[in-house]
C-alpha cells in the first residue's frame, strides 16, 4: 500500500515537472512552433495554419489540451495546427501581441494579418473558424488575387515615387525607415518584383517606406550608392542623414519575404522610450493616450534624494525602456506629492518612493510594483505582465484623475524654503499675561 502511494506521488510530480515544459509532445498532431521555425514554416508557408499561444502554467491552456488536439487530428492534411510554448519564445509571442493565455490565431489568406479566434474552446468551433479562413483563401485566390501570397493586392500608390531632387529630402532627412529599390524599365526581375514590392508597400504602411528609384532616369543617386545590377534594394533606418548609413537588403523577393525582413528591421530599429515627467495632463496623453500599456513611476521628492540620486533612478527606468522598447509602452515618472489624486487612484500613496504602477488606459486597470524598484526587481514585474500574469486591479471610477500641471524639474538638488526673519525688538520678553 505505501508503495502505491510512493509511486503515485512519484506519477504526480513527474507530472508536474513536465508541465512545466509544454502541453504537447511529438507524438501529438500539434506542431511545435518556435523563432527559428516560425516564419518559414507559418509566414513563408502557401498553407493556412491554427496557432495557440500557451504558458505551461496556465491552467485554461491546460483544460484545452485535449480539444486542440483533436483539432489537429481532424484538420490534418488538410489544415496545420501548432503551438508556441510563450515562456520559451517570449519574443515571437510578444511580437503577436499576446497579452493572455491562451491565445488562438488563424493565419490564413493574409498571414501578416493574422485572423483573432474568439470562439468557444471545442474542437468543433476551432475546426470550422479553420476551415472558414482556408475557405477565404481559396475564393482569393480564385478571384484573382495574390495567388501563393493571399490577401488583397497591394497599390501602386503607396510606393513613393524618388528622383535625384527628392531622394535627400525623402529618405534621409525622414524619421522613418524605407527601403528603396533602385530599378530599370527594361530589367525583367524589376518587372516581377513589381506587384511583390507594391503589396509589401500597402502591408508596411505606417511603419516603413517604400519607394522606387528609376535608376536610368536619375544616374546620380545610382552613382552615389554603387548600383550596378537591377533591381537593386537598399535599406535606409530611421534617422538616416548619409548615404554611409544604408544597408543592403538580402531578403527573398516575394512580399512575404519583403514584408519580414522589414518588419525585422524595424523593431530593431525603434528608438528607446522617453522617460518623461508628468507635468500636465497634456503630457500624459502625449506620452501615452495611444500606447498597449502606460509605466508610472512616482520618486521620491527630491529633498528626500537628491539630484544624484534621482537621476540613478531615472537610469533604472531608462534601461528598462530600451529592454521593452519592442512593446512601445509609454513612460512617465512625477515626484511624490505632486499628483497625490494620481496617486490615491493607483494607491502608490502610503508606502513609501520610489514607486511603480503599470496602468493599461483601454481597459482601465493596472498593477502595482510589489518588488523592490530595481532592474531585477522591475524586470521581473515587466516580464510577468508582458505574458499576461500579474495581479492587476480596475482603476477607481474607471477614469484617471485630474492631473495638475506642474513645473518641471530643472535637474538641480532641492532647496529648502527660505524661513522668514521676524522682528523681535519690540516684544517684551518678561511679560506675563494674566488670566
Amino acid at each position: 500500500m505505501i508503495r502505491r502511494t510512493v509511486g503515485a506521488w512519484l506519477a504526480i510530480c513527474f507530472a508536474i515537472v513536465g508541465s512545466t515544459q509544454a502541453l504537447y509532445s511529438s507524438s501529438d498532431d500539434v506542431v511545435a512552433l518556435t523563432t527559428a521555425n516560425f516564419d518559414r514554416t507559418v509566414v513563408k508557408s502557401d498553407e493556412v495554419w491554427v496557432v495557440e499561444f500557451y504558458a505551461p502554467f496556465c491552467g485554461h491552456c491546460r483544460n484545452l489540451v485535449p480539444e486542440y488536439k483533436k483539432a489537429a487530428t481532424a484538420l490534418k492534411g488538410v489544415i496545420k495546427v501548432g503551438g508556441i510554448n510563450c515562456e520559451e519564445e517570449q519574443g515571437l509571442c510578444g511580437q503577436h501581441g499576446v497579452r493572455g493565455y491562451p491565445t488562438i490565431k488563424i493565419f490564413g489568406a493574409n498571414k501578416r494579418s493574422p485572423v483573432d479566434y474568439n470562439g468557444q474552446r471545442t474542437a468543433k468551433d476551432i475546426a470550422e473558424a479553420a476551415l472558414a479562413e482556408a475557405k477565404k483563401k481559396i475564393k482569393n485566390v480564385l478571384g484573382g488575387g495574390g495567388g501563393n501570397e493571399g490577401g488583397s493586392s497591394g497599390s501602386k500608390d503607396d510606393v513613393i515615387e524618388l528622383t535625384d531632387a527628392n531622394f535627400d529630402k525623402l529618405v534621409l532627412q525622414s524619421e522613418e525607415p524605407w527601403l528603396v529599390e533602385f530599378f530599370a524599365p527594361w530589367c525583367g526581375h524589376c518587372k516581377n518584383l513589381a506587384p511583390h514590392w507594391a503589396k509589401a508597400a500597402t502591408e508596411l504602411k505606417g511603419k516603413v517606406k517604400l519607394g522606387a528609384l528609376d535608376a536610368t532616369v536619375h544616374q546620380q543617386k545610382m552613382s552615389e550608392y554603387g548600383v550596378q545590377g537591377f533591381p537593386t534594394i537598399k535599406y535606409f533606418p530611421a534617422g538616416t542623414k548619409d548615404r554611409n548609413g544604408a544597408e543592403d537588403y538580402n531578403g527573398g523577393r516575394t512580399s512575404s519575404d519583403i514584408v519580414n525582413w522589414a518588419m525585422d528591421k524595424y523593431t530593431e530599429d525603434i528608438p528607446s522610450p522617453e522617460i518623461v515627467q508628468l507635468t500636465s495632463e497634456q503630457v500624459a496623453r502625449d506620452t501615452c493616450e495611444k500606447k498597449p500599456l502606460c509605466v508610472v513611476s512616482v520618486l521620491p521628492h527630491i529633498l528626500d534624494c537628491n539630484a544624484e540620486c534621482r537621476n540613478r533612478y531615472l537610469e533604472i527606468l531608462q534601461t528598462m525602456g530600451d529592454k521593452y522598447k519592442k512593446k512601445q509602452w509609454g513612460w512617465l515618472w512625477t515626484e511624490g506629492g505632486a499628483q497625490l489624486e494620481l496617486e490615491s487612484t493607483l494607491d502608490i500613496g502610503g508606502f513609501g518612493y520610489p514607486a511603480m504602477a503599470v496602468v493599461n488606459l483601454k481597459k482601465m486597470k493596472y498593477s502595482l510594483l510589489r518588488g523592490s524598484f530595481s532592474k531585477d526587481g522591475i524586470n521581473e514585474f515587466l516580464r510577468d505582465l508582458s505574458f499576461g500574469r500579474g495581479h492587476t486591479a480596475p482603476v477607481k471610477g474607471a477614469e484617471l484623475p485630474k492631473i495638475y500641471t506642474v513645473e518641471p524639474w530643472d535637474g538641480k538638488d532641492g532647496q529648502l524654503p527660505e524661513e522668514e526673519d521676524i522682528d523681535l525688538s519690540d516684544v517684551d520678553l518678561d511679560e506675563k499675561d494674566e488670566l
